[in-house]
Parts: structure tokens; C-alpha cells; sequence
């Protein structure tokens, strides 16, 4: 095969001096450079032979160029948390080489003598900062990139919103060149003043037990934002169970209500949609998404199924959590299924069903301890019968 005509390079804050030979051999090579202006100022590439990136982030003067010699600087390891990955996606296989360099997860790791593969590597530059929330715990540590200066500071400040401002904070700038600089300081009180490039490294040994959100199946109804339609704490905690989530599997989430189950469901690793009739509900969806930090994990669709499940990346897993019908469920493709009832008429569907094509049918009934007089008493809720299948 014919050499790549596109050589992915990874720079770091110490310039062409931290290149190995192929890497440098492969940058002299090329005609054109491409790079944000930081890498390169720091590969010291000027006049016409350095191109920007365009901004917004684009690769269309890069795929003009099919054919000559044309590298592109990214920083550290390409495809960790770096463009290698969407310039890969475009080109065939023979099209281009990589040659990554220690990114700021090793870097950062080396100087603080931790695990890396201990560690929660995020990139906070491109997500929101309510990533971490499944993330941070007693004793869990992280590493993120961050956008800019400012950015460790509104960490800090989302920390201490979320319960967790005794987490200790290490805030490595330049990592790898001359402007190195490593300092700590706790979320709480975090007064320092910061700048690009940066990451954050957080330590929650010192954090109270029980902090973090926790894990598993069934978090607090008033974790959510929700006007009283929400599948409940035990309900949802038996419906993740019966639909089985699995990383990276895609669940349509029909009636959605608050999208409880979708978000529970996207925590574990999955994606999901939810599909939602009422637009004040969807607003409640929304506000969930951002909080759990699910953007590009979960979707909220304004509309009724089975119309609005036109076009939709297919299902592994579905659940109805309201509107069940015959018609509905004949429409449904191949997935793992389970759906709560709590009407009559919905339940004599759902019996039906288990009747005619198996599966498990479960009827769930509970009861919490509330004030009875001067003393306490059971309440019961509201039964629930679940279909789920196969």
C-alpha cells in the first residue's frame, strides 16, 4: 500500500523537543500543517504552510487536500478525548497514520502516582460538567480536561452545589512544558486563579460516607424533576431489573413522564429515548438530562407513539410506562419488553398477552409506613402489574 497521505501527530506543551524521530520526520514531511493555533505556535509552524482549524471545528479544508503530504497537530494521545477520532471516522483505513504522544490522563497520572486505570477519565472541555455525577463518591477519584481558566472554579462551585465540596482538587496546567504548574486546593473555599491549558484531577477520600450519587437501580423519586408522574423508586428499580441494561443498548422509553427509567437506564451505560405527549413533561425530561449530564446519551421526543417512533435508531429494550395498547404493541419491533400497568383495562391486556405469548407477569404491590393518628399504619399504593418478555 502506498504511504498515508495524512499523519495525525500528537503534540505536547514541550514542542517539537518531545517529538519522537517518527513523529518529527513525519511533520518535516508534510506540505501542510493543520493545528489550533496553540499547537502550531508550539511546533513552531508559521506563514502559509500552518493552516487553522476552521471555527466552528470543521475538516472540509482538510479533505481538500486528499493526496498531498498533510499533517494535523492535536494534543497528546489523538483518540483520547482528541480529534483523531472524528478525522478517522471520515477517512479509509490506508488514508492515515497516528502518532500519539502522552495525553494529559498519563501525564497527570505520572506526576500524582496514581492508577490510571483506577481513574474516571473525562473530558469536561466538550461535556457538561454534570458527567461526574455517577462518577464522584467516597474514596473515587477522577481527571478531566477543562475548557479554559475559568473552568476550574465553576467546578469547584458545582462540587459544593452537589454535596461534595470537601474533594480535593489538583489543578495541573501545561502539563509536560516549561509552564508546568501543579497545585491543590479543596473544592470549598477554591479560590485560585487558573490557566489553559488545564486539567483537574479530583481525590473524594475525604468525603463523608454516603456522598455521590448512588448506584444501581432505584434512586430517590426527588432525584428527579417531575410533576408527580414518575415511575416510582421500588416500580422503576423492578422495571430496570426485568429490562436488563446493557452498555451501549437503546431504550425507547414510551410515556415517559419524568424519563426516570431512560436516565437509570443511560447511568448504566445505555442510551436511550423517550417519547413523552405532554410538553410540560418533556420540559421536566429536559431538566433531567442536563442534571444527570445525559446529552448525547438520552433524547426526548414530543409525541405519541406508535407515530412518533418513526425514524428511530432501533430498539434493544422498550418499556411502556402509560398508554399501552394492542395496537401499540403490534407495532413494536423485536426487543426486550416490559410494561407497567396500573388501570384494569391495561392489566387485562397485559394477561392477555402473557396468555398468548409467555413471558413473566408480575403484579406488584407495595406499602410505606405513614402516620395513623398518633401511631403509624400501612399505606399501600397503588398496585402494578408488569408484563415482560421474552
Amino acid at each position: 500500500m502506498p504511504d498515508p497521505w495524512l499523519s495525525i501527530i500528537g503534540i505536547g506543551e514541550d514542542g517539537p523537543a518531545g517529538l519522537p524521530p517518527a513523529s518529527r520526520d513525519a511533520l518535516d514531511r508534510a506540505e501542510i500543517v493543520f493545528g489550533a493555533p496553540r499547537h502550531l505556535e508550539l511546533a513552531g509552524i508559521a506563514g502559509p504552510r500552518g493552516r487553522e482549524w476552521p471555527v466552528p471545528f470543521g475538516l472540509e479544508p482538510l479533505l481538500a487536500l486528499r493526496g498531498r503530504a498533510v499533517a494535523a497537530l492535536v494534543s497528546g494521545d489523538p483518540f483520547w478525548h482528541g480529534a483523531g477520532g472524528s478525522i478517522a471516522a471520515v477517512l479509509q483505513a490506508g488514508e492515515w497514520r497516528a502518532f500519539p504522544a502522552p495525553g494529559t490522563f498519563s501525564l497527570a497520572a505520572a506526576r500524582l502516582g496514581w492508577r490510571l486505570e483506577e481513574i474516571a477519565c473525562l473530558g469536561l472541555h466538550a461535556a457538561p460538567l454534570a458527567r461526574l455525577r455517577p462518577v464522584m463518591a467516597r474514596g473515587a477519584r477522577a481527571i478531566c480536561l477543562l475548557r479554559d481558566g475559568g473552568a476550574p472554579a465553576a467546578l469547584a462551585e458545582w462540587l459544593v452545589a452537589q454535596g461534595l465540596g470537601a474533594t480535593r482538587m489538583v489543578v495541573l496546567e501545561a502539563l509536560g512544558g516549561p509552564r508546568e504548574r501543579i497545585r491543590a486546593a479543596r473544592a470549598q473555599g477554591f479560590a485560585l486563579g487558573c490557566a489553559a491549558p488545564v486539567a483537574v484531577a479530583l481525590d473524594g477520600a475525604d468525603l463523608p460516607p454516603g456522598a455521590g450519587l448512588p448506584r444501581g437501580f432505584g434512586l430517590p423519586d426527588d432525584s428527579f424533576a417531575h410533576d408527580g408522574q414518575i415511575t416510582r423508586r421500588a416500580i422503576r428499580a423492578m422495571t430496570l431489573a426485568a429490562l436488563g441494561p446493557r452498555g451501549s443498548e437503546m431504550l425507547w422509553d414510551i410515556g415517559g413522564g419524568s424519563g426516570s427509567v431512560s436516565v437509570e437506564w443511560c447511568l448504566n451505560g445505555g442510551h436511550a429515548v423517550t417519547i413523552e405527549p405532554r410538553a410540560d413533561r418533556i420540559a421536566n425530561i429536559a431538566a433531567n438530562i442536563e442534571a444527570f449530564g445525559l446529552a448525547g446519551r438520552m433524547r426526548a421526543i414530543h409525541g405519541t407513539a406508535p407515530e412518533a417512533l418513526a425514524g428511530l435508531p432501533p430498539p434493544d429494550a422498550i418499556f411502556i410506562g402509560g398508554g399501552a395498547s394492542a395496537t401499540l404493541i403490534d407495532a413494536l419491533p423485536p426487543a426486550r419488553l416490559a410494561v407497567n400497568a396500573v388501570t384494569l383495562e391495561t392489566e387485562a391486556l397485559l394477561i392477555a398477552l402473557h396468555a398468548a405469548r409467555g413471558g413473566s407477569l408480575t403484579r406488584i404491590a407495595l406499602e410505606e409506613a405513614a402516620p395513623l393518628g398518633r401511631m403509624r399504619g400501612w399505606t399501600p399504593a397503588r398496585s402494578v402489574t408488569q408484563w415482560s418478555w421474552p
